[in-house]
């Protein structure tokens, strides 16, 4: 297996790394779309996410890596065997990277039923496909917008619901399919529909950076793995470790992050003033900011949890006019998100007293 790049040495594109990591810590949020010039370190950051993940707890025979803590989404094969009074056998795992190819099929994706061997020896053969293999792992499909869109339709579904049910001629099989869903595409080489696009949970677009200093640095770290990459990764292996540890840690408190009525109208206006459609984005926005609170270690989310889940959930569900102009501007995005993360600032200052606001009308005169 070639050396991986390390997570932590990727070189600013913040916004991205922040997506991969907050659906890192919560699956369910529905994925990440990276769109991006060439050479923008889109499918490095992919496969050093995967690398950092922490291990997780799988049934050890089990051909599709089921939770052994959750029942409710078992496969059929291991609820088959605990109802004949097996017990599963339990290990710990790596976190699985699967590279899915441009020119995968439905039944590549989805896995095959075999009918014939049903028919004539009363068997149920199931043969598994690529979700089967990227649950509880990360899925990668590079240069998503030249798959095919049935195709993506397909993953898209099993990632909302994280299962993949398929059914042939009366005959059902049900695996969990929740992975980490990681989408690249260059959008030069044309764009997604936008049904599909609004499918995907989080978006982000990443151009080259501009910076001199920052351009030399990413130049310098790419000699020296390419040089040494065991003492490359050596070097950076406490900051892999720590955010390794934190995204461990986020997955156990995700479930208990609280939020309020305030906060959720706060999400639903905020949607509503962008003039996005359906309520995908408020459910995406919600869980977003859940794990981002949920990775910094609190237990409630705030208005800048909100604004830094909005930088990620709508600039690509903004409505676009007929010449592709977009209605709303990301200026316009950008300055109610930071009118948002004002608020949440002001919000934890003391009120100034009677002296101070007549001191400060005074000024205002003069």
């Amino acid at each position: 297996m070639p050396p991986i790049y390390p997570f932590t040495a990727i070189v600013g594109q913040e916004r991205m790394r922040r997506a991969l990591v907050l659906n890192a810590v919560d699956p369910r949020i529905g994925g990440v779309l990276i769109r991006g010039e060439r050479g923008t370190a889109k499918s490095t950051a992919a496969r050093a996410l995967a690398a950092l993940l922490p291990r997780v707890a799988v049934v050890s025979d089990c051909r599709f890596c089921c939770n052994p803590d959750q029942p409710a989404t078992w496969c059929t094969e291991c609820r088959e065997r605990v109802e004949r009074g097996e017990a599963l056998p339990v290990e710990l795992r790596t976190t699985a990277f699967v590279n899915l190819p441009v020119s995968a099929t439905e039944d590549r994706v989805v896995g095959t039923l075999d009918i014939e061997q049903a028919i004539q020896k009363g068997e149920r053969h199931f043969e598994p496909g690529v979700l089967a293999s990227a649950n509880r792992g990360l899925l990668y499909i590079d240069e998503v917008n030249l798959l095919d869109d049935h195709v993506v339709d397909i993953l898209l579904d099993s990632a909302a619901m994280g299962m993949n049910i398929v059914e042939r001629e009366g005959i059902s099989f049900t695996h969990p399919a929740r992975f980490i869903l990681v989408g690249t595409m260059n959008p030069e080489e044309g764009d997604l529909r936008p049904q599909l696009l609004d499918r995907f949970a989080l978006s982000v677009e990443i151009r080259g950076i501009h910076d001199a200093r920052e351009r030399v640095l990413i130049m310098e770290r790419n000699l020296a793995f390419e040089a040494n990459a065991e003492s490359f990764r050596q070097e950076f292996l406490p900051q892999e470790e720590y955010l390794s540890h934190q995204i461990e840690q986020a997955r156990t408190l995700v479930d208990q992050v609280t939020y309020t009525s305030r906060n959720m109208l706060s999400i639903a206006a905020l949607s509503a003033d962008m003039h996005v459609d359906g309520h995908r984005s408020d459910l995406v926005i919600l869980k977003t900011a859940r794990a981002h609170a949920a990775f910094e270690g609190r237990l409630a989310i705030t208005d800048r949890d909100i604004a830094l889940a909005a930088e990620l959930a709508l600039p690509h569900r903004i409505k676009r006019g007929p010449f592709h102009q977009a209605e709303i501007s990301m200026e316009d995005l950008q300055e109610r998100i930071e009118q948002l993360q004002g608020a949440s600032a002001s919000a934890g200052k003391p009120k100034p007293s009677d002296a101070e606001q007549d001191e400060a009308v005074e000024k205002k005169k003069k």
